[in-house]
């Protein structure tokens, strides 16, 4: 849940996405499946994505996946919604996203079926 007292959110400017950092936040099978899922279309809100881990492991996947320029968040109330940055990474990384979403599609990730569900992020 967002909070007015939480620290602001940081998105880096298009031309300061690393391409390290945004393969890194594809590579994990839950945020692949989040990024499929917001590839749909609209804004969503992180509870709306029924992720099987607990809700400090769906922060930081989503903080990953902030911090690394892919999705953009945005706090309504006390609700956190996402959107994917699909023109973004066009624009710094042509064909990458369209390449992620291919996969994803393959590989139909469902994310209660990811290998790395144990609860909790790495050290």
């Amino acid at each position: 849940m967002a909070s007015r007292n939480a620290t602001p959110l940081v998105h880096p400017d298009t031309d300061a996405l690393v391409f390290t950092d945004v393969l890194t936040a594809l590579s994990d099978p839950l945020r692949l499946a989040v990024v499929a899922e917001l590839a749909e279309g609209a804004e969503k809100p992180c509870g709306s994505f029924r992720l099987p881990v607990s809700k400090s492991t769906q922060s930081w996947h989503f903080r990953v996946l902030r911090e690394s320029g892919v999705i953009r968040q945005r706090d309504d109330g006390n609700r956190r919604l996402n959107s994917l940055r699909r023109d973004d990474l066009d624009a710094r990384f042509p064909g990458l996203l369209a390449l992620a979403l291919r996969e994803a599609q393959a590989l139909r990730v469902p994310p209660g079926d990811s290998p790395d569900s144990n609860g909790s992020p790495p050290p």
